[in-house]
């Protein structure tokens, strides 16, 4: 293990309900809870604000809508997120080649490889600068870690929540794991916490005092052997760099079951569709169409077809679904559907044309020209838009807006953007033709000469 804390753990804090608050200036300092808004909904991730009243991620959104009733019920915006995700992915790129990312906002850099860091000195400082960019490129806070390991990093990371920086000092690790809890290491999950309780094992300091040889018969070898190194503070992981896509899916979950086989098939389509402005978003485009359904009793079907060579045409992938679909019973119900593909390429090979034709005639489909073909883009009629809480939307007269909540033909919407002040309310009829979905504003608004400054801050007000 290495003798300076240049591994370094990034977390944003409660990423996705600091993202809506950072756009949407009535819900600054207010309780956010982001997730699924249905009957079977759950908490993706909640503000510091709802955390006060016992929310948390992966709760039922019916638990959450009693502990805090008062609160905002967004749904997720996960094009938002992801556009700011590869902001702070590309910070983190900027101080080394080695970022491993965890998810969209959770990451390991290897400071030493990009020669941000050799000491604990040098290590702070990278560590304070990329804190600062981060909220000023992004408006956005982030808790750091530092340490000599990947699993000691992630631990201060925590500590360190929210908005903080907490640095391990090499040589004093076994000290600071020994009153923790065993839960803490990586690897150790509800069952296996539970086995060493019975064990008599509940701290990281009672996993090192029992011994390799105890830890191997209780877990195993390969489990008993890595949980004793880690009681030691022994981590010898290296930051990988981020692997490459293998597939890009989309999927849904409906409050209540899909009976109806025509509305089965409209939501695979619709899904194909998303799918394919994904998949075209990332440049890519895939051999193999992949559809996932979850019937009423929980079982899941997964079929795949697999095409001669790559497409990102959404004729060819949604006529692929359409076959896979008419191999599964969905006789009880349908819970969660999903489209996805996979044997990704960065480029598109045959005709399309020919590919979708040929594929819908049930014929072999052969090779030919690479075509470029445009995506063929239908307006949604403005009846069928969902208005779903949170989303953006544009009023030819009031401008650039979010959904509040929708519900017997009525849609309410609160017009502000990132860099207003809080912003009036208004209700209109869903069949408006004046309002229509909208994409996402930047969450920070620049100025010349600017890094960035965060939308509605007292620097952005024009306040000292």
């Amino acid at each position: 293990m290495r003798t300076a804390p240049t591994i370094l753990h990034l977390d944003m804090d409660a990423f996705f309900a600091s993202a809506e608050q950072a756009a949407k200036p009535s819900l600054r300092g207010k309780a956010v809870i982001v997730g699924g808004l249905g009957p079977r909904g759950v908490v993706a991730t909640c503000s510091y604000e709802a955390r006060v009243f016992g929310v948390h991620s992966a709760m039922p959104m019916a638990q959450a809508r009693r502990l805090a009733p008062n609160a905002a019920y967004l749904v997720p915006r996960f094009g938002l997120y992801r556009q700011i995700s590869e902001q702070v992915m590309g910070l983190l790129r900027e101080l080394s080649p080695l970022v491993e990312p965890l998810s969209l906002d959770e990451a390991f850099v290897d400071l030493e490889a990009g020669q941000a860091a050799w000491d604990e000195g040098s290590a702070r400082l990278a560590a304070g600068k990329l804190r600062a960019d981060i909220r000023a490129v992004t408006g956005l806070t982030g808790s750091v870690g530092l340490a000599a390991s990947k699993m000691l990093a992630k631990i201060a990371s925590e500590q360190a929540k929210p908005d903080g920086l907490v640095l391990i000092e090499p040589g004093s690790e076994r000290e600071l794991l020994a009153p923790m809890s065993v839960r803490i290491l990586p690897g150790v999950g509800p069952a296996t916490g539970d086995h060493l309780r019975r064990a008599g094992i509940t701290t990281v300091g009672e996993l090192a005092e029992a011994g390799e040889d105890e830890l191997v018969r209780l877990l195993g070898k390969a489990h008993g052997v890595g949980l004793y190194a880690m009681a030691l503070a022994r981590d010898e992981r290296a930051v990988v760099a981020e692997r490459d896509t293998k597939s890009v899916s989309v999927e849904d979950t409906y409050d209540v079951d899909i009976h109806e086989r025509v509305r089965v098939r409209t939501e695979v389509q619709r899904l194909a569709d998303r799918c394919v402005q994904r998949l075209r978003g990332a440049h890519l485009s895939g051999r193999t169409i992949v559809l996932k359904v979850r019937r009423y009793d929980f079982s899941t079907l997964t079929r795949s077809e697999t095409l001669r060579g790559p497409t990102d045409d959404p004729a060819v992938v949604r006529e692929a679904a359409a076959r896979l679909l008419e191999s599964v019973d969905t006789t009880g119900g349908v819970r969660l559907l999903g489209v996805g593909v996979s044997g990704l390429a960065d480029y598109t090979q045959e005709d399309l044309f020919a590919q979708a034709g040929a594929a819908a005639a049930g014929e072999p489909v052969g090779s030919g020209e690479e075509v470029a073909v445009e995506p063929a883009v239908e307006p949604v009629p403005v009846a069928e838009r969902r208005w779903h809480a949170g989303h953006d939307v544009r009023h030819a007269e009031f401008g650039h807006g979010w959904v509040q909540g929708s519900g017997v033909g009525r849609v309410t919407v609160r017009f502000e953007t990132p860099g207003s002040a809080p912003g009036r309310v208004r209700t209109f009829r869903v069949d408006d033709p004046a309002l229509e979905v909208a994409e996402p504003l930047p969450l920070v608004e620049r100025r010349p000469g600017d890094a960035g400054v965060p939308a509605g801050s007292p620097a952005a007000a024009g306040e000292g």
